[in-house]
């Protein structure tokens, strides 16, 4: 019973350890969520791009995948086709803030859906409108990958799970 149990317990972890291994090779995208906390003006917004695609040279970009912008208090959503330069932009690229965190910046220009005569510039830390500008005002964040965090909640409830099974198997036999 307890070679069972414990072949059970091998088996399952290597399924998820070769799953989650498998899925996060091949997929190279990168998800990231932004605020934008500025006098102009609040938002929050979500971005992915494949951090293989970076160009090679001294100023490395990638093409974002997918983009989405919302302002607060403002139903209109700004996605990377908005961009006043679309496809071409937006592109990510690697920075170091000046608070010394490593990170990705945004670059990405559009217009205001309620008013076009507003230009709207994020550029790493930067937030501006055609009017303002203001530093450290965009924040960055990594969002992990879901398969990620799918397997080690598996592979968790897994460890669990036997954990208990050999507490109650400990019981019985004493």
């Amino acid at each position: 019973m307890k070679l069972i149990s414990q072949l059970t317990l091998a088996t399952s972890c290597a399924l998820v350890f070769a799953t989650v291994g498998a899925k996060s090779v091949s997929a190279a995208l990168v998800n990231y969520a932004f605020t934008v906390d500025s006098p102009i003006t609040k938002g929050e917004g979500f971005f992915s791009f494949d951090d293989s695609t970076f160009s090679n040279g001294n100023f490395p970009v990638a093409l974002v995948e997918s983009l989405s912008f919302q302002f607060d208090n403002d139903s209109n959503v700004y996605t990377k086709e908005d961009d006043t330069e679309y496809p071409d932009y937006p592109i990510v690229f690697p920075t170091t803030f000046l608070t010394g965190t490593e990170s990705v910046g945004l670059q990405y220009v559009f217009l205001d859906k309620a008013n076009p005569s507003i230009t709207y510039t994020i550029d790493g830390d930067e937030f501006a409108n055609n009017t303002q500008s203001s530093r450290n005002t965009v924040s960055y964040r990594q969002v992990p990958e879901p398969t990620a965090l799918g397997g080690t909640f598996i592979a968790c409830s897994i460890g669990l799970l036997m954990k208990r099974k050999l507490t109650l198997d400990k019981k019985v036999k004493a």
